[in-house]
């Protein structure tokens, strides 16, 4: 008497899980970004760390209702991104900032992006000028303040880089500073380049078609240039580069 053959689909589970792959590793966990909210009014402190709340990435780990206060909770709790009104009493947003960056013992401070009302606002300018890696208009949508808060916690910045570029364009023909090109002296010809393309505000895939080299050596060049002029980000880099005098506004060289 024969043995019935086995169905098919029998013989093809049995052969699958005999020969199973090992189950993958889960991913290891990423570590939320944590983020401290200072603005002076508290339905709007309240409204913001409320909507950061609900990303499962984010941790907001204080609030501040004046600059003073934001720095105290900054020093305490080591946020890794900070929300920070430009108007607010004791200390504005811009002291506060400075004081930030300004930290002695502090190797990496908060990275700053300034709340503001409007874009073309020489205390946003002035916020810049201190160390804060962008800013963001008080009327953005919660997914654009999501991607703002991820995108300089990964260390990246020059958000809406156009607006970004022309702030600074705009302040620096109004408010012109004695150029300070000895400051560049460190780089070499072509990370001069480099700094003069990144204030007109070009992406990775941008320099690298300009250069005409791969990304990979972008991103070293940017890396050195950062680093020669002890500068933290992009934004830092085209403020540089209008203060230094390499880019002229109005020049047609910063479009």
């Amino acid at each position: 008497m024969t043995t019935p053959e086995a169905a098919p689909e029998a013989v093809a589970q049995a052969n699958a899980e005999t020969h199973a792959e090992p189950a993958a590793d889960p991913p290891a966990e990423v570590r939320p970004v944590r983020i401290v909210v200072a603005d002076d009014h508290e339905v709007v402190r309240a409204g913001y760390a409320g909507l950061l709340a609900t990303q499962p990435d984010f941790t907001v780990v204080g609030t501040a209702r004046d600059g003073a206060e934001a720095v105290r909770v900054c020093r305490e709790h080591r946020p890794d991104v900070v929300l920070m009104d430009v108007r607010m009493p004791v200390s504005d947003g811009i002291q506060a900032t400075a004081e930030l960056m300004g930290d002695a013992g502090t190797a990496h401070p908060p990275r700053v992006l300034i709340l503001t009302t409007f874009d073309l606002d020489e205390h946003v300018y002035d916020a810049l000028i201190a160390g804060a890696s962008g800013f963001l208009l008080k009327d953005v949508t919660a997914e654009r303040l999501f991607d703002a808060v991820r995108v300089v916690a990964a260390g990246e910045a020059l958000l809406a880089p156009g607006v970004t570029r022309r702030l600074i364009a705009e302040f620096a023909r109004l408010k012109p500073r004695a150029p300070r090109r000895d400051a560049l002296a460190v780089l070499t010809p072509r990370e001069s380049e480099v700094l003069r393309l990144l204030a007109e505000g070009l992406s990775n895939p941008e320099l690298a078609g300009r250069l005409h080299v791969g990304e990979e050596t972008v991103k070293t060049h940017v890396s050195r240039v950062l680093s020669k002029l002890g500068l933290r980000d992009r934004t830092q880099a085209v403020v540089m580069a209008y203060e230094t005098g390499l880019v002229v506004p109005g020049a047609g060289n910063s479009a």
